[in-house]
């Protein structure tokens, strides 16, 4: 059910049955409202007329990283999932390759929030759009979580010992941020 408040414009509620309480987020400019099992959409919409200090300003926010965001060098709706996880692979193996690396499995993922993950059983997870940035950001997000391996942290060891593999770390680190996922 969608109703449309006039000072936040229109906000979608939807029923789940896993949820334990209300719950708003704000994604894409879209307001989401979850309402658990029990609770009536009265009862939730009375909620986010609380609440709506807090969603314009993160829907505020949403419109200062578009801003700051930069467009990836491809199109995402046409890039083929396939093509995208084969050359993430292809990279990931050779980087671990030329610089010593041993990794358990590779997953290639569509996440909402990260570019990549390493897992305590040593997979690596890796988001697949990660193939629309340029190439020296996927180089960086990839030598990040083949480093994972050896240090599980981000600890001043794990920062210093990247510096070895990637010297401009700090400089593609920044640029990365200005790559919103959750805008793509």
């Amino acid at each position: 059910m969608q109703i449309n408040f006039p000072s936040i414009g229109p906000v979608l509620f939807e029923r789940s049955k896993r949820a334990k309480r209300i719950s708003i987020s704000v994604r894409s400019e879209r307001v989401r409202v979850t309402v658990p099992k029990g609770v009536s959409f009265k009862q939730a919409e009375k909620f986010v007329l609380t609440k709506t200090d807090w969603i314009k300003k993160h829907l505020q926010k949403l419109e200062d990283l578009k801003s700051n965001y930069k467009s990836p060098i491809r199109d995402l709706s046409l890039i083929n999932r396939n093509t995208a996880k084969a050359a993430l692979i292809h990279k990931l193996e050779s980087l671990a390759r030329k610089h010593g690396f041993k990794y358990n499995q590779v997953f290639i993922k569509n996440q909402r929030t990260i570019w990549g993950s390493c897992s305590h059983k040593n997979n690596i997870n890796l988001n697949y759009k990660l193939y629309i940035l340029p190439d020296e950001l996927h180089e960086y997000v990839i030598l990040h979580e083949l480093l994972h391996l050896k240090i599980k942290n981000h600890s001043k060891d794990f920062w210093n010992e990247l510096s070895r593999y990637c010297p401009d770390y700090k400089k593609l680190k920044k640029e990365l941020k200005h790559y919103r996922i959750e805008l793509m």
